[in-house]
């Protein structure tokens, strides 16, 4: 049996689609002429399918896919309403704090989900889509799969916590090196790291994820969240104050002149000039 589950999302706009079939919701990021660029709008759909995939008895696990070459390219600095305004620096910055725990809400909702969730991973997967993917509990990837978190170099902090999850999986150590750098890492260096289970050619991606997330939702939906919600409460101590305190720090940062420059460079293809300010 197969099942599309709609939303108020209108015709044309969706950055997201849910299906189900055989117990299996199936989340796809489908932008791809965009290479799936994440935006306010994709987290406003993403809280959305949380919420009906949370309460549907039906779904017992979550297969997260990408249409297109690329899982999602990073923010798409092209979309609407991606500035956000204050009368003052500080009104401004506090506008950018509550802005990204708004973010982080929907994101916990997801990342909380009772159904576990299996990503499978091809292309591009960078900043906010690195951050989604590791907010999965597997995550298979092609052998084309590239990694990275470019923030520093645009003058930016890590926004989703994505540098805490590296560091909960692989250790501070790699967290910081690659967040500090914003360096790219290819499908076998992340496993390598233990940031992914597997790594497949990429014409047998979407058959391995399928195979995977069918195994669980063949097993006891009660003993599978059970399982989750526990290994969660372990690995995930101590997330919630983390991520307040990134949300500051992005506030800080996206309110700064260096991220003007860092943005600036990067649409002009030059070296950016940090300034600290």
């Amino acid at each position: 049996m197969i099942d599309t589950i709609g939303t108020d999302i209108p015709d044309g706009e969706e950055r997201l689609r849910l299906d189900v079939e055989d117990g299996i919701g199936i989340l796809t990021l489908c932008r791809p002429r965009k290479l799936n660029a994440w935006s306010w709008e994709s987290t406003r759909q993403l809280g959305l399918f949380a919420d009906r995939i949370r309460f549907d008895d039906s779904i017992r696990v979550v297969l997260l896919r990408a249409e297109g070459r690329a899982f999602c390219a990073g923010i798409d600095i092209t979309a609407p309403g991606g500035a956000i305004t204050g009368r003052s620096g500080a009104e401004r910055t506090r506008n950018y704090y509550e802005a990204m725990r708004w973010v982080h809400e929907r994101f916990r909702v997801f990342a909380g989900l009772p159904q576990p969730v299996v990503a499978a991973v091809q292309g591009y997967c960078l900043g906010f889509g690195f951050e989604l993917a590791l907010m999965a509990d597997v995550r298979i990837a092609a052998d084309d799969a590239v990694f990275a978190l470019p923030e520093a170099r645009l003058g930016v902090a890590v926004d989703a916590g994505g540098d805490l999850r590296i560091a909960r999986e692989a250790g501070a150590g790699w967290a910081k090196l690659l967040a500090l750098t914003g360096r790219r890492i290819d499908a076998p260096t992340a496993e390598r790291l233990r940031l992914l289970q597997q790594v497949v050619p990429v014409d047998e991606l979407t058959k391995t994820a399928r195979a995977v997330a069918a195994e669980i939702a063949d097993n006891a939906p009660l003993a599978v969240q059970g399982i989750k919600r526990g290994i969660d409460a372990y690995a995930d101590a101590g997330m919630a104050g983390a991520l307040d305190r990134v949300a500051m720090n992005a506030a800080i940062t996206l309110t700064s002149e260096d991220s003007r420059e860092g943005y600036g460079a990067k649409g002009a293809g030059r070296p950016a000039a940090f300034e600290g300010k």
